[in-house]
């Protein structure tokens, strides 16, 4: 086998991987499977309800302290709940949590304590495997949770179906929200609120 590598192995031929993957096929008469990297985890994407609005009324300087408030109280209630803040997104945050109780829980409260700004915002949950590439998450899990925050266009707290059969037993309660296509996900999901 040649490889598009440099030829003075084994100190500088590029990535082993190449060699290896080569060496385990001639040996074994196979390679192995890549490791996937997926896990269970509740996904909670939150958004600022009209923050361009916001920034306009308020101008910049106010509004980025307004921000700073709302990023600071969000990040304390994620990390009251054991989720894991992945991503900031200007306006909102993308974090996991291991389960969807504590998930529902951080929203709801995050979702009251920013009121006391005077700011509203939307959260969207949604329990599903999350794959991991690079250390980043991705995967269909957390296009459902945006989506299902979407649909919270005025506020509040959303959440599949999903996370509503999940945390039966934990004495929250949920409003039906109807039956929403969710852009891009096949069929159509059940919205809790």
């Amino acid at each position: 086998m040649e490889l598009d590598e440099a030829d003075s192995f084994p100190f500088h031929a590029g990535d082993p991987t190449l060699v290896l993957d080569q060496v385990e096929q001639f040996l074994t008469g196979m390679r192995a499977s890549p490791a996937l990297d997926r896990t269970l985890a509740t996904v909670l994407m939150t958004d600022i309800v009209d923050s361009t609005g916001c920034a306009a009324r308020l101008g910049d300087h106010r509004w980025l302290e307004l921000r700073a408030a709302h990023d600071r109280l969000a990040r304390e209630q994620i990390a009251r709940y054991r989720g894991r803040e992945v991503d900031a997104t200007g306006d909102g945050f993308l974090a996991l949590f291991d389960g969807p109780t504590r998930a529902v829980t951080c929203a709801a409260e995050t979702t009251q304590r920013v009121r006391a700004l005077g700011l509203e915002i939307r959260a969207g949950l949604h329990t599903g495997e999350v794959e991991f590439v690079d250390g980043k998450p991705g995967g269909i899990a957390l296009h459902i949770a945006s989506r299902v925050m979407v649909a919270a266009a005025n506020g509040g707290v959303y959440a599949s179906s999903t996370v509503h059969d999940l945390v039966v037993g934990s004495g929250m309660e949920f409003a039906e929200r109807g039956r929403h296509k969710l852009k891009g996900v096949p069929g159509e999901w059940a919205v809790k609120r």
